[in-house]
């Protein structure tokens, strides 16, 4: 993988992380336009790339980070105990999901042409789910329960599945649920900081490391060097701050019609062409 390569990725990543068009999807896609082989050290380049979005989040959403964290130091059931824990909830799901079903999911990925089937459908999934939320809008809640977080967090851990947005599926299951919109996006990239980091440190191990096991079930990867890591690194964080920002305000206008659309036609061009 070369720099213009990385960059090429780095931006695809940072960009779809946030917008509802799903990151897993496009990364896929974009690694099969540029002619990438995806066992060639592409787990080191989506590690780092990953956690150039979720430093991307905390960069953006410092305020509402540090928020939290005080509240939680004060050692009381309020507010800021209760969004906490919310987050906790939603992340239950998706540690199941990896916990139990992480290899199932990771097999998707071993067939070009499944892929590229459950990419395009996907996809379609995720365009229904923006589109319903444009035609269907409950009356707003004003707090998220831990009921509908751990809703939203089966839509989260659902979203692994390449080409399901997880940004996409969140937010939309949010809105539906009737949740309010001025704080179901950021919501939505909180909860995924922990689930993020904690893959990204036991994929990390693997690399450093790697056991017999693992080497005999992933093969060796090719060393990408460290420059086209750093640009990826960039472009992801880079084109993520912006994406989130703008995802944010997207969202308080709700309008998400326009990403279903596209998510649409890019489900039917893989599924044509893949």
């Amino acid at each position: 993988m070369n720099e213009l390569q990385a960059l090429i990725l780095g931006l695809v990543q940072g960009l779809t992380e946030y917008l509802p068009v799903s990151s897993s999807g496009h990364l896929e896609i974009g690694k099969m336009l540029l002619g990438l082989d995806p066992e060639q050290g592409g787990l080191t380049f989506d590690i780092v790339v990953h956690v150039a979005t979720v430093l991307a989040t905390i960069v953006i959403l410092w305020r509402e980070i540090i928020w939290i964290v005080q509240g939680l130091f004060k050692f009381k059931w309020n507010d800021e105990a209760r969004y906490a824990f919310a987050i906790v909830v939603s992340m239950i799901p998706v540690g199941v999901v990896g916990l139990c079903f992480k290899d199932s999911v990771e097999a998707l990925y071993a067939d070009e042409h499944v892929k590229a089937l459950v990419v395009g459908c996907c996809l379609l999934v995720t365009a229904a789910l923006l589109t319903l939320t444009h035609f269907y809008k409950p009356k707003e809640k004003e707090e998220i329960s831990p009921l509908h977080a751990f809703i939203i967090g089966i839509a989260q851990a659902v979203a692994v599945l390449p080409g399901l947005s997880r940004s996409g599926s969140t937010i939309a299951t949010g809105l539906l649920l009737g949740n309010s919109k001025q704080k179901l996006a950021q919501f939505s990239f909180l909860m995924v900081i922990p689930p993020i980091l904690g893959e990204a440190l036991l994929d990390f191990k693997h690399i450093v490391a790697p056991s017999a096991e693992y080497l005999a079930e992933h093969g060796a990867t090719a060393v990408i060097p460290t420059t086209s890591l750093l640009v990826g690194f960039l472009a992801a964080f880079v084109s993520g701050c912006f994406a989130c920002k703008w995802m944010i305000a997207l969202v308080k206008k709700c309008k998400l019609i326009y990403f279903g659309i596209y998510c649409a036609i890019a489900g039917i061009l893989v599924l044509v062409l893949g």
